[in-house]
């Protein structure tokens, strides 16, 4: 298996379970692969990159720690850091609604169906709050691919907030 900053991490722990262990020891912020909700959802769509940005390190710095592990060799790449984003005047309106992603997990429910659940049900231009103690990059990415406008700010060490537009 070719290991890159695409792979899904669901591909990546199918082929080397052991994995799962590795990437806890090299960021503890990875624990949430042991919930099993996310295992079968989030990591499904997270790639390497994805994950990363979740952990807080460098995309290619996770890359070749994985690559290690399994036996292959590093690779030198270097990638586009995007400029920070401008503060969107829309999130100045109060959220129809605010979750609780770190909750969601913990009661095995899964937040981006979750979350699409809600976002049928709103009228244009409303928001959803999203409080987690990560950078939720996978769902912000599958949310910008349906078209929905998303922004995120790091509030705290312990918490981003993730608004959503509908």
């Amino acid at each position: 298996m070719e290991i890159t900053l695409e792979t899904k991490i669901y591909d990546l722990l199918k082929e080397y379970p052991f994995m799962e262990d590795k990437l806890i020891e090299i960021n503890p912020k990875f624990k949430k692969l042991k919930n099993p909700v996310l295992r079968r959802t989030v990591a499904r769509i997270a790639s390497i990159k994805q994950a990363a940005i979740v952990g807080g390190m460098d995309p290619v710095d996770l890359l070749n720690k994985i690559r290690k592990e399994v036996g292959l060799e590093p690779i030198d790449i270097k990638i586009e850091t995007k400029k920070s984003e401008e503060i969107p005047d829309w999130i100045t309106k109060e959220p129809v609604e605010i979750l609780d992603g770190n909750k969601l997990l913990e009661e095995g429910k899964n937040p981006l169906a979750h979350i699409n659940k809600i976002i049928k049900n709103l009228k244009s231009g409303e928001i959803i709050l999203l409080k987690t103690d990560f950078k939720p990059e996978p769902l912000i990415e599958e949310f910008r691919k349906k078209g929905d406008e998303v922004y995120c700010v790091k509030e705290s060490d312990k918490e981003y907030l993730t608004y959503i537009k509908a």
